[in-house]
């Protein structure tokens, strides 16, 4: 069983920056494709962006590309979600997500493990 836990969510100004982490206990962490989702108020949840592997292959939405960075270091069994440049529509609740799928895999269905979410708000 895995188990993914966020942290690094806050209150930050528009063009700020901001730092997640989704720690991840299992042994299998790094056999797995990690990625972010997020939700805001009564919109469905969206993908964000997500990491194979290996680490060497990413994938973003149109909406974050340029300003995140996925990145993870299996040595801490943790993977990172970089935002900068944050703007007040990149206010949500973030999901750590993992399963054994592509980073090109944007259907948070298909995921197999989640994180409780960590809230980011982004205050103009």
């Amino acid at each position: 069983q895995v188990q993914l836990v966020e942290s690094g969510g806050g209150l930050v100004q528009a063009g700020g920056s901001l730092r997640l982490s989704c720690a991840a206990s299992g042994h299998t962490f790094s056999s797995y494709a990690m990625g972010w989702f997020r939700q805001a108020p009564g919109k469905e949840r969206e993908f964000v962006a997500a990491i194979n592997w290996s680490g060497d292959s990413t994938y973003y939405a149109d909406s974050v590309k340029g300003r995140f960075t996925i990145s993870r270091v299996h040595a801490k069994n943790t993977n990172y979600l970089q935002m900068n440049s944050l703007k007040v529509e990149d206010t949500a609740v973030y999901y750590c997500a993992g399963g054994f799928v592509s980073p090109t895999t944007t259907t948070a269905l298909l995921y197999d493990f989640w994180g409780q979410g960590t809230q980011v708000t982004v205050s103009s």
